[in-house]
């Protein structure tokens, strides 16, 4: 095949969830739109009550909570990314994306899971502090500090995603441009370049090790010190309490990383596309969409939020 320019390529296809072209018309049909609408919506509103919960309550204005409510609306953009894309591919029967559409995939689509992970670490240096040092807590998670956090979060994510577009925008590729997922996976599109790509999948290693290891060490120290302070209490009760007021961040951290991990063996182990396809629905679909009912179910200050937020509507 004749290497084409990648600004040469006006378009790409997705072709989602199915290796077979003559069942895609079936398996994309109203059923599997129904299926994926209703939980981009479950998705969606469920991130939007836990945001609303945490600004009307005057009491859930601490910095777990704002950084739930953030965590929250990098869900939302996170899943957004994909799925509004997916639905109307499945409607129309159109695979096509655009060279700018899925260059802006790519961006978005690091910019939010590079936020999720940083807002998940700033949640566990968080419940560090409170359980670990109490006394300086007020202290030390001040209003300044958590705003910083955040900044520094999004401008860390702002610089990840450029530079997976700068890794993609360089690359060649053949007139074969099918995409085998539903949305423009960067790995998937190193697969489809003519040209070298051992310096872009090294590039790639190296940054996900550096911005995906550094956080998942991050949370790994935080929850090494809360199970060492843990040991040393005398009360159950006391003990009772810290594993509740963890228990929803650390099912949310092994969902996120769980997942990720998942799709990663799924691409390295498995020669066949479509279950890449279906781990990475895993990744960016199911867990948003759990995020909001783990912390919902599990944490009795949601739920006492959302039942004063949802009475108030009513």
């Amino acid at each position: 095949m004749e290497p084409k320019n990648l600004t040469e390529i006006s378009e790409f296809l997705l072709l989602g969830l199915s290796e077979d072209p003559q069942l895609q018309p079936l398996l994309f049909g109203l059923l599997l739109f129904g299926v994926f609408l209703s939980m981009y919506m479950i998705t969606a509103t469920g991130n939007l009550f836990i945001i609303l919960a945490v600004s009307s309550d005057p009491h859930l204005h601490t910095p777990m909570y704002f950084f739930l409510s953030n965590l929250s609306l990098a869900d939302i953009g996170f899943i957004s990314t994909t799925v509004p894309k997916m639905l109307m591919n499945i409607q129309t029967q159109n695979k096509s994306i655009t060279y700018a559409g899925c260059l802006t995939q790519v961006s978005f689509f690091y910019l939010f899971a590079c936020l999720d992970s940083l807002f998940l670490t700033a949640m566990a240096y968080d419940r560090f502090v409170a359980i670990c040092h109490p006394l300086h807590y007020t202290v030390i998670m001040n209003r300044r500090l958590c705003g910083l956090l955040v900044l520094f979060s999004f401008l860390i994510s702002l610089m990840v995603s450029q530079l997976h577009i700068s890794m993609v925008s360089q690359l060649t590729f053949c007139t074969d441009v099918e995409i085998p997922s539903f949305f423009c996976d960067p790995p998937q599109l190193l697969n489809l370049a003519c040209s070298d790509t051992s310096t872009n999948t090294i590039l790639v290693y190296c940054v996900s090790a550096l911005f995906g290891g550094v956080p998942v060490s991050g949370i790994l120290f935080s929850y090494t010190r809360i199970i060492s302070s843990i040991m040393t209490m005398s009360s159950s009760g006391g003990k009772y309490k810290v594993f509740s007021t963890c228990g929803s961040h650390l099912s949310v951290v092994c969902l996120f990383y769980g997942t990720g991990i998942g799709v990663y063996l799924s691409s390295v182990f498995s020669t066949s596309a479509r279950k890449g396809a279906i781990a990475s629905v895993m990744y960016t679909v199911v867990t948003p969409m759990l995020n909001p009912f783990i912390y919902s179910l599990r944490n009795r200050d949601i739920k006492r939020a959302l039942s004063k937020l949802l009475s108030k509507t009513t």
